[in-house]
C-alpha cells in the first residue's frame, strides 16, 4: 500500500469514526444560531423552565477566593443532597450565589441568598435544544473525575482527527489535476468569507 492509498483509507475511516461528532457539532450549532426561535417555541408551551424542589434556611459565610468559593459550592450541594460531580459556582450579586450542577440530560441550581440566609433548589425541565448546546459547549478538564476527563480527552482526539481529515482531503484533491481549478476557487471563497467575517464582526 503506497502513501496515496494509505491517506485515502485514513480519510475514509476518519470520516466514519467522526460521523457522530460531526452530526452533534453540526446539529447543535442550530440552537446557538437561532436561539430566539427555540426560546419562542418553548415559551409558547406555557411551561415553567425551572421547578422548585426545596426551600430552606441556611447560614454560612461566603468565602472571597475562587477556589474557596468552589469548595463552598460543593458543600452546599452536599447539604441539599446533590452529588457535586459537574458543577459551577457563580456570584450573581454580593448577596446572591448560584451553584449549578448539570449533566447532558438534567440540570439543577441552588441559589443561596446570604442576606436572607435562604437556600432555593430548582430543577430545570429537559429541553432538546439545551441538551444539544450543552454537548456542544462541554469540554475541558476543570471538573475532574474519570468520565469528565475522558470526555475532554475525546474532544481533543476529535479535534486532531478533524484536522487530519481536512489535511487528507486536501491531499486527495491535489492528486486529481482535473479538479484543482475549481478546488482552488472553493478554497479562496471559503477562506475569503471567513476572513471578511472575522475582520468585520
Amino acid at each position: 500500500m503506497n502513501t496515496s492509498h494509505l491517506l485515502r483509507r485514513l480519510h475514509l475511516y476518519l470520516g466514519l469514526a467522526l460521523l457522530p461528532w460531526f452530526l452533534m457539532y453540526g446539529i447543535s450549532s442550530l440552537p446557538f444560531a437561532h436561539n430566539r426561535y427555540f426560546e419562542n417555541r418553548d415559551a409558547a408551551k406555557g411551561l415553567p423552565l425551572w421547578t422548585m424542589r426545596l426551600e430552606r434556611s441556611y447560614e454560612a459565610p461566603v468565602p472571597a477566593g475562587q477556589e474557596e468559593l468552589r469548595e463552598f459550592g460543593r458543600g452546599i450541594l452536599r447539604e441539599v443532597g446533590l452529588k457535586p460531580v459537574n458543577f459551577g459556582v457563580y456570584r450573581q450579586s454580593p448577596t446572591r450565589l448560584s451553584v449549578n450542577t448539570y449533566s447532558f440530560l438534567k440540570s439543577t441550581r441552588v441559589i443561596y441568598a446570604s442576606d436572607r440566609k435562604w437556600l432555593t433548589v430548582e430543577d430545570r425541565r429537559f429541553r432538546f435544544d439545551q441538551f444539544l448546546t450543552g454537548m456542544h459547549a462541554r469540554g475541558g478538564f476543570e471538573q475532574g473525575g474519570f468520565l469528565s476527563d475522558s470526555w475532554g480527552v475525546m474532544v481533543d482526539i476529535v479535534c486532531l482527527a478533524m484536522i487530519g481529515w481536512i489535511l487528507t482531503g486536501y491531499y486527495m484533491w491535489w492528486g486529481i489535476p482535473g479538479h484543482r481549478r475549481w478546488g482552488t476557487v472553493a478554497i479562496i471563497a471559503g477562506v475569503g468569507a471567513f476572513v471578511v467575517f472575522t475582520l468585520r464582526l
